[in-house]
C-alpha cells in the first residue's frame, strides 16, 4: 500500500525543511517532513480553521490528526492557562509536533501517538479541532464526529474545516444528527468551517 500521511510509520525517505510563518498575529517555525500532511507549509484549510477558532485562554483542547502541529500549537498559544492534547496516528508527525512545541516555547501541549480517540478514553474537552483526513474515508471522517460528541463537555465545541467537494454537506448532515447545533463558521474558497456545540 502507498504512503499515506495517515499511515502509522511513513516508509518514505526523511525531506526535512522549515517553514516559517505567522498565525494568530504570533510567528511560528515548524520543521516539516515528507510523508507528513501538507509538508510544504500550512494548507489553506488548515489556515482558515486556526485564523476563525475561538480559544479561550483556559480551554482543554484536543487536536485530532495534528500532523506536525500549526493548529495544535496555535491553540496552545492562545489557551496559556490551559492545556492542549494533540494526537496524530503518524509517528513522524508525532515527533515533528514535540519538536516544533519546543521550539516555539510552548510547554502547555501533551503530544501523543495513537489512532483517533482510542488513548483519550476518560477524558473530556471544551474545544476539539480537526482537519479531518479526508482521504481516509468518508466512515473515519463521521467517526471523528462520533467520539468527539463523548469527548466533549456539556457545552464544548467541535470545531472542523472541509471542503465542499470532499463531502461538506454530508459532514454537516452528519454533525446535525449529533449535535444539534451547527453553524458555518466562515466559508472561503471551496472551504468550509463548521462548529457544532454540544
Amino acid at each position: 500500500m502507498a504512503d499515506h500521511y495517515y499511515s502509522k510509520k511513513p516508509s518514505v525517505s526523511s525531506d526535512r525543511q522549515t517553514v516559517r510563518t505567522s498565525l494568530r498575529g504570533k510567528t511560528f517555525e515548524f520543521t516539516t517532513d515528507a510523508g507528513v500532511f501538507s509538508k510544504e507549509g500550512i494548507d489553506f484549510g488548515s489556515r482558515l480553521l486556526i485564523e476563525a477558532m475561538d480559544i479561550a485562554e483556559t480551554d482543554e483542547v484536543l487536536d485530532v490528526g495534528c500532523g506536525y502541529g500549526p493548529i495544535g500549537l496555535t491553540a496552545a498559544s492562545l489557551a496559556h492557562r490551559g492545556r492542549v492534547t494533540m494526537v496524530d496516528i503518524n509517528e513522524r508527525a508525532v515527533e515533528l509536533a514535540r519538536e516544533n512545541a519546543r521550539r516555539n516555547g510552548i510547554a502547555n501541549a501533551d503530544i501523543v501517538q495513537g489512532d483517533l480517540f482510542e488513548s483519550m478514553e476518560g477524558k473530556t474537552f471544551t474545544k476539539i479541532l480537526t482537519n479531518p483526513p479526508i482521504r481516509a474515508g468518508k466512515q473515519v471522517v463521521h467517526r471523528i464526529f462520533e467520539l468527539a460528541f463523548e469527548h466533549l463537555v456539556e457545552g464544548g465545541q467541535l470545531w472542523i474545516v472541509i471542503q465542499k467537494k470532499q463531502g461538506a454537506p454530508s459532514a454537516q448532515a452528519k454533525l446535525e444528527s449529533l449535535f444539534g447545533t451547527v453553524e458555518e463558521v466562515t466559508k472561503d474558497k471551496r472551504y468550509r468551517i463548521y462548529r457544532a456545540t454540544k
